[in-house]
């Protein structure tokens, strides 16, 4: 069946997967062709998104940018496409406008890779009949370690995404959230370490009351899955195993083994799905294993 382009007749009657379309732009920053394609359009080839795209940009909802690498071309929402979504209720709130320079500049590769991390999760969903959705995750979420202070003590934790998926069995439906890290390779791996290893601080901080700050928030403390991008295989590898190394000498973890810590290859990730045995975990030394810690058969 043909797949045909949203008719757009003014700002105030948007079909919905148009408005769709312009909220993820809106919440994920920017989105290549391709990314925006997989998550809209999955039956429709990547031309068709950019007719699509082209015809929703003529109403003055996005825009695009020409970048220097891969991909070319980087999507992103308007001020009024913005403004468009979050009248029409698909956004709760308006999130920062992006520029076209914020678009190509300095973070455009990590927040690339932030949005392919995720889309492979919602690959998998939508073939185990699973829900997650196109704005089932959320970027760069700061947690404050101590809530109204200033200063000093001002300390945040910010992961890069937050996903939430919800995961069926044949008894329930389970809401499967976790901290997204996208390390590119441009850290020195004590540091990469030293970050994940911050999670922990996050896991024991406790508000005025003594009650867990993450509390407020999650029902239950979210694992840290950590995607590894920017270099070769064997690099990757290496850094992967020296970072668990790292990480099981960090006092405040082997404190907390709630704080689960799962790494993986984005290459791995984006080939073979998050349910394939493609991580090493903190917890589960010398396995592989899925991002929900199971070993495959």
């Amino acid at each position: 069946m043909k797949t045909r382009t949203p008719v757009i007749p003014n700002p105030q009657g948007l079909p919905a997967a148009t408005i769709e379309i312009v909220a993820s732009l809106a919440v994920h920053r920017a989105l290549s062709a391709r990314q925006i394609a997989t998550i809209h359009l999955p039956k429709a080839k990547e031309r068709w998104c950019r007719r699509v795209l082209s015809r929703i940009a003529a109403a003055g909802l996005v825009d695009h940018t020409r970048t220097s690498g891969a991909p070319q071309r980087l999507w992103f929402a308007t001020e009024e496409g913005i403004r468009v979504a979050v009248g029409a209720g698909t956004l709760p709130r308006a999130p920062r406008v992006m520029s076209a320079e914020e678009v190509r500049g300095p973070l455009q590769a990590h927040t690339v890779a932030v949005n392919e991390a995720a889309i492979a999760f919602l690959r998998a969903a939508r073939e185990r009949g699973e829900d997650f959705g196109p704005l089932a995750w959320r970027h760069e979420v700061a947690h404050p370690l101590h809530p109204g202070a200033r200063g000093r003590r001002a300390r945040v934790v910010i992961a890069d995404a937050v996903l939430t998926y919800l995961r069926l069995t044949e008894e329930e439906v389970l809401v499967e959230q976790r901290f997204l890290e996208l390390d590119r390779a441009t850290l020195p791996v004590d540091a990469m370490a030293a970050e994940l290893a911050r999670y922990a601080e996050l896991f024991a901080a406790q508000g005025k009351d003594r009650t867990p700050v993450w509390r407020r928030r999650y029902p239950v403390f979210p694992g840290v899955l950590c995607v590894l991008a920017g270099a070769g295989r064997e690099v990757l590898e290496r850094r992967r195993d020296t970072a668990l190394a790292l990480l099981r000498a960090k006092p405040g973890l082997s404190r907390s083994p709630e704080v689960a810590v799962r790494i993986c290859l984005l290459e791995d990730l984006v080939a073979c799905g998050p349910y394939a045995p493609i991580f090493r975990g903190l917890r589960e030394p010398g396995l592989e294993i899925d991002w929900l810690g199971r070993v495959a058969d």
